[in-house]
């Protein structure tokens, strides 16, 4: 892929963060990195599982290396289209985090086109709170997300709320903003 079609890509991952995000308040730490400028994007298509988790550690390296960056996408936009390979993929990088003493600095947050949580069905409006236009990994800072939380009145209620919400909206609502939202 060329620049110009990362470009695209990290501007399509943006608008999503912004319209749904932010804009449905599913994070309500999102809006202050994304005003900053803090968030890395990274795109890698057509990566193999190896390749993937090579991006990872890369990706985790200068996350150690750049207090500036606060929190980092890496989009795989042309791999892991079916959801449980991209739960496996998954499952793989959070062992890496593992392996190299990562656990406690970095944690990993999910998205996927088809999200599905645990004993949910497709058409519940719920998994549109990590549905994005593109797989994609989420790795945040532990440090900053616990002072996030600390700071945060009921933090504990905002999957409810995040549900409550999408479940009013309805299925066709969450659809279309997706759709819209890049």
């Amino acid at each position: 892929m060329n620049e110009s079609g990362s470009a695209i890509i990290i501007a399509q991952t943006k608008k999503w963060i912004r319209d749904v995000v932010v804009g449905c308040n599913f994070c309500p730490f999102a809006a202050k990195e994304l005003k900053r400028g803090s968030i890395h994007y990274e795109v890698v298509p057509e990566v193999t599982t190896v390749k993937a988790l090579e991006s990872v550690l890369k990706l985790l390296h200068q996350l150690d290396n750049n207090d500036d960056i606060e929190t980092s996408f890496l989009i795989l936009p042309k791999s892991f289209p079916l959801f449980d390979e991209f739960l496996h993929l998954l499952h793989l990088a959070e062992t890496l985090l593992a392996k190299e003493n990562y656990e406690g600095i970095y944690q990993i947050a999910s998205f996927h086109p088809d999200y599905l949580f645990a004993g949910s069905i497709a058409t519940d409006p719920s998994n549109y709170t990590n549905r994005s236009p593109y797989p994609m990994m989420h790795f945040l800072r532990e440090d900053s997300v616990r002072k996030a939380i600390d700071s945060y009145p009921d933090i504990d209620e905002v999957p409810d709320r995040n549900i409550a919400f999408t479940k009013e909206k309805g299925l066709q609502y969450m659809q279309q903003l997706l759709k819209n939202s890049y």
